[in-house]
């Protein structure tokens, strides 16, 4: 009989162990941008399945949820999204009864922003935010939050948090796991400074908001902003106010991206002497790996380096 319980205990524990393992393997993790996969894929454990809504090429700005999409949301454990102020075509779904309590907003209050970002020692930065802002996902902060390596720190934090609270989940190297990714961070933000010393005082334009946090970071002179919502033609106003701030520049850079109508932009610079470089706020070319957020940071330095006048292409 002893030996008979044993088994049945034996049997029965094994079993547990399957289960936890399976149910950890169908983990389903959604996120809504790829810069966010790229933070879960850093934090999650292997056997945790991690995948996008917005499909590469595309822009949150204007994306629409299509049946597959939708579907994805339903099977998913978890859903990661900046939060209200950024994916507005998720507001509805993931704010509300079906989804709500699935979804973790990772744009924190605006006081817990103000608090994480590094005092501004450049007072012109400060109207480049009230640019921003006015380019408007939502009143409030910028959420473009994600380009920023220490605001990623702590959304690493949070989806780590998040994470932990699933069935099975292997909390020890869920820990271990940020633990490394913070010290990647910290080791490539050494290395980026550096890189981007000879661009300090530099005159650099982006094409809306998404690369002020990046280069209010690293204390890099963003004068001014093309557009003030991607969503939106500008005014003929604004769009003569960026013209001549551009003509009066010295040596001036475009920070264009990949997303929007090239055409456009060189349309308005017509004429003038303006350098350009390309740069992928949304990391489509970055490989998917636990890796891939320290690699898009990089990239992200490597296109404002494309703006020294060595590096010209007009």
């Amino acid at each position: 009989m002893g030996t008979f319980k044993s088994a049945i205990s034996l049997t029965l524990g094994i079993t547990a162990l399957l289960y936890s393992g399976n149910a950890l393997a169908d983990t389903r993790i959604i996120t809504s941008i790829k810069p966010l996969e790229l933070l879960v894929r850093a934090v999650a454990t292997e056997d945790m399945h991690v995948s996008t809504l917005v499909t590469p090429g595309s822009s949150p700005h204007n994306y629409a949820m299509t049946p597959s999409k939708r579907r994805a949301l339903q099977s998913a454990d978890v859903i990661f999204w900046v939060g209200p102020g950024m994916e507005t075509f998720l507001n509805r779904l993931l704010t509300g009864s079906e989804f709500g309590e699935r979804s973790v907003a990772l744009m924190p209050p605006e006081d817990d922003v103000e608090s994480a970002e590094e005092p501004d020692h450049d007072p012109q930065h400060h109207n480049h935010d009230d640019h921003s802002h006015g380019h408007d996902h939502g009143d409030g902060e910028d959420p473009h939050i994600w380009v920023d390596p220490q605001m990623a720190i702590s959304m690493a934090e949070t989806i780590r948090d998040s994470l932990a609270q699933l069935t099975g989940a292997d909390k020890p190297t869920l820990d271990r796991n940020l633990e490394e990714f913070q010290a990647s961070i910290t080791k490539k933000e050494g290395q980026i400074r550096k890189q981007l010393e000879p661009l300090q005082g530099a005159s650099l334009f982006a094409y809306h908001s998404a690369f002020t946090r990046f280069a209010k970071h690293y204390n890099l002179n963003v004068e001014g902003v093309l557009t003030l919502n991607p969503e939106l033609s500008p005014g003929a106003k604004h769009i003569a106010g960026v013209q001549n701030s551009l003509r009066n520049a010295n040596h001036p850079c475009l920070l264009t991206e990949p997303q929007f109508n090239r055409q456009w932009w060189h349309s308005i610079t017509k004429g003038l002497d303006v350098q350009f470089s390309t740069w992928d706020p949304l990391a489509t070319d970055v490989e998917a790996t636990a890796n891939g957020y320290v690699a898009f940071q990089q990239s992200i330095a490597d296109a404002a380096l494309k703006c020294l006048p060595e590096n010209a292409e007009h």
